[in-house]
């Protein structure tokens, strides 16, 4: 079959704001990411400590309230 038979083929009715041609297309496998989430990974020893993530943000949330209360004010 031509290219050109290919493309009037696939030619649809879709509008040319429906134009679907410019997204990205999305990995497969262990490189995929979800949309707009952040990915952070912990070394093997420190993963060890926490059973899962909800784990994980208590421990930071603990850390970022106890650094913030025992920081001196500026002079």
């Amino acid at each position: 079959m031509k290219k050109a038979e290919i493309e009037s083929e696939m030619e649809d009715e879709l509008r040319p704001e429906y134009d679907l041609r410019s997204l990205r297309v999305r990995k497969v496998g262990p490189g995929r990411k979800g949309f707009g989430d952040l990915v952070v990974r912990l070394e093997p020893d420190v993963a060890e400590a926490f059973p899962d993530a909800a784990a994980v943000n208590e421990a930071l949330r603990f850390l970022i309230r106890i650094t913030k209360e025992n920081t001196p004010l500026p002079h």
